[in-house]
């Protein structure tokens, strides 16, 4: 099994997806382990002084004025995560909670926070056990950071509270650390704080995000080429020149993707044909535009989260020149607002797919193709409410595009006065690069029947690559009305697994 270890810094995003979805195993490297020592040391001589230190020998957030004993130190930690593990409403995915749980391993294991050794190994121990603690979907303002789902997972580490076994099974996680002989961890100063104060569960959501969003705005581009060519439409507007007028990157891999695809094909071209046309309808000619600024996009957000991944997020944290401070690091803002800049790029690439949809079903102006690509129009509905389906998932999108991180509610008697939401624009934004897939399978699954519709015209190597494997997936092709919903759900599972994206790099090799 492939081994993620940690040191102090270089965590990447294809190690929080190992850990997050394959169940990659964690080291911790004896570099962390010495800086997770140096850093106790000044938290431990910090304790021992008289003079108050947040988060060392105080209370918390608004409660932060009082100094608080020695001998009740060990209970004020165990009751940061007690108090704070108040989540509500269903759980959340199990790659979620390893994401966050792993990321907030690895700022532990930068040295910043002042936690000892021994709490990160169990943290490792638990992840390598499968365990997978029971966190809820609301309780994040997304500052300081994602307080309730950290704070359920150090709840855990505590022996305390529910989680999942390996086996999807949840119980107590007192039981499932003693099956695999973990020791439940007694908090001492400053840990129960440094396990809950980060942005770890919107940036695993971001990391994963980014990686799902990549093979899908490649998806895209294939279904888009696919709708080109069975609109009979021109590949002329995808020609390089006309996009190195305007330089914006995404734009011109998307348009080299889209040539790329429709490469040798026998149904481009056909505008001064019986339907004469000056020049396609702006979903299938600007299709390079709206996806390659979503492309942008992504750029943009991927350079966020490298940011963050190399980030130590905490308050206080502990520098190298021994000092420990308060700071502001744990705001989400940097992290929301890509979420929610996400989340518009996939509504209006959603959109532009849905219109190609409906462009292919309607008779007057598809360029010659059956009402709603319908086996004998009439009798038979063919994709009509197919594209109904399409149409309430974009709509949701849309709402779904409304930033989070616009949005402000003042909590802890005033003392965190501006949050960022973004825990709530990535739980927004999974759902919206769900319904990205299901609204591109969509447009797949017309589009390669409108292809197969168009006899006597040979569509592109790639594309015929790519309605063959769909239809050896189990996706039927033209004929009479059948019950659709299977056919739709192997679509989306086709589109969601990279499976039509390998079926077009077999012919056009890796795609931009």
């Amino acid at each position: 099994m492939h081994t993620v270890v940690v040191g102090t810094s270089g965590v990447t995003a294809s190690d929080v997806l190992a850990v997050a979805r394959t169940g990659a195993r964690i080291e911790i490297s004896p570099e962390a382990l010495a800086a997770l020592a140096a850093a106790r040391q000044v938290v431990d001589a910090l304790a021992a002084k008289p003079e108050p230190v947040y988060g060392v020998s105080t209370g918390f957030g608004a409660l932060a004025t009082r100094h608080i004993s020695q001998e009740l130190r060990a209970r004020l930690q165990r009751n940061i995560v007690r108090s704070h593990a108040a989540g509500m409403g269903p759980r959340v995915e199990r790659e979620v909670v390893r994401a966050l749980m792993f990321l907030r391993l690895k700022t532990v294991c930068s040295g910043h926070t002042g936690v000892r050794p021994e709490v990160a190994l169990t943290m490792a121990a638990i992840l390598n056990a499968g365990i997978t603690p029971v966190v809820h979907e609301y309780g994040s303002l997304g500052c300081s950071g994602d307080l309730a789902p950290l704070s359920h997972c150090a709840l855990t580490l505590m022996g305390e509270g529910e989680a999942e076994g390996p086996d999807g099974v949840v119980r107590p996680a007192a039981e499932l650390l003693a099956e695999h002989g973990i020791a439940p961890v007694e908090l001492r100063e400053k840990e129960g704080l440094a396990l809950l104060n980060g942005t770890d569960g919107m940036l695993g959501m971001l990391i994963m995000a980014l990686a799902d969003l990549e093979t899908l705005y490649k998806s895209a581009d294939v279904t888009a080429a696919l709708s080109l060519e069975a609109l009979l439409g021109t590949d002329k507007v995808l020609a390089p020149e006309l996009h190195a007028i305007r330089p914006h990157p995404g734009q011109g891999a998307s348009a080299a993707n889209m040539l790329a695809v429709l490469k040798d094909s026998g149904l481009t071209g056909h505008h001064q044909d019986d339907a004469p046309r000056v020049q396609d309808a702006y979903s299938v000619r600007c299709a390079p535009q709206v996806a390659g600024a979503g492309r942008d996009t992504l750029a943009h957000a991927r350079l966020v989260a490298e940011r963050e991944l190399a980030s130590a997020v905490d308050n206080p944290v502990v520098l190298p020149d021994g000092r420990v401070e308060s700071n502001g690091n744990f705001h989400g803002a940097p992290v929301a607002y890509v979420l929610d800049f996400l989340a518009i790029a996939a509504a209006d690439l959603a959109s532009i797919a849905e219109r190609r949809t409906d462009r292919l079903l309607d008779k007057n102006r598809s360029h010659g193709l059956p009402p709603f690509l319908a086996d004998d129009a009439g009798v038979d509905s063919g994709l009509m409410i197919a594209q109904y389906t399409q149409a309430a998932l974009v709509s949701e999108m849309k709402r779904l595009a409304v930033p989070a991180s616009a949005d402000s509610i003042p909590s802890s008697a005033m003392q965190e006065d501006h949050v960022s939401m973004g825990w709530s624009a990535a739980r927004k934004l999974r759902t919206a690069v769900d319904n990205l897939t299901r609204v591109l399978a969509i447009e797949l699954y017309a589009a390669s029947r409108a292809v197969e519709l168009r006899e006597g015209l040979t569509p592109a190597p790639a594309t015929q690559a790519a309605i063959t494997a769909l239809r050896k997936a189990g996706v039927e092709g033209p004929g009479p009305d059948r019950f659709l919903a299977p056919d739709l759900a192997a679509a989306d599972d086709f589109v969601r697994t990279g499976q039509l994206v390998t079926a077009v790099e077999g012919v056009t090799g890796p795609l931009g």
